[in-house]
């Protein structure tokens, strides 16, 4: 059986705990915790070391999620998640331009710790004010040929389609490899 690890990252409340929940097939380890800074009148609780989900795609192979915490004071755990992946997602909240520059600065940590494949999720797509992808991709600096799927991280099917691209991604990265 093959093992895919990827990891879910992004800024501080753009889904990525719900995200993972969504989809995993076993019910989510997480480390939450109640949010005594300025930061909870956005939510009550955060993130503090990971959460993890699994995926059994068929027998030969089962994705294994980790998501990061999204506050600074935190991103010690990142490198320690980002160990072995094959592949990472970045969860933008597409309805909080002010995210955005810390979702760009999260991308050029992940980029600078492997060159694994990565696609962004475009999320909160249910949100009248959401920028649409192709906006993001301007505002994120990203260039045309790395993908930018809309999201909403309480949908299953929008989670699913964000996760298989990824893997698709990471396969087509295996199939280059091999080839060379």
């Amino acid at each position: 059986m093959q093992t895919v690890k990827m990891v879910i990252t992004g800024p501080f409340s753009a889904g990525k705990t719900q995200f993972i929940q969504s989809i995993s097939e076993i019910e989510v380890v997480n480390t939450e915790r109640r949010i005594t800074d300025e930061t909870a009148r956005i939510k009550s609780e955060t993130t503090v070391a990971m959460d993890f989900g699994r995926i059994t795609i068929d027998d030969d192979l089962v994705l294994y999620l980790f998501g990061t915490p999204g506050q600074k004071r935190f991103d010690f755990m990142w490198e320690i998640l980002s160990e072995g992946m094959l592949g990472f997602i970045v969860l933008v909240d597409s309805s909080r331009p002010e995210t955005f520059r810390e979702a760009k600065r999260i991308l050029n940590v992940f980029r600078s710790y492997s060159d694994t494949p990565y696609v962004i999720a475009a999320n909160k797509q249910d949100i009248d004010d959401a920028w649409p992808p192709e906006d993001l991709r301007f505002a994120l600096g990203v260039e045309p040929h790395i993908k930018i799927v809309p999201c909403v991280s309480k949908n299953k099917e929008t989670v699913k389609k964000v996760v298989l691209e990824l893997l698709y991604s990471i396969l087509d990265s295996m199939e280059q490899d091999a080839a060379r």
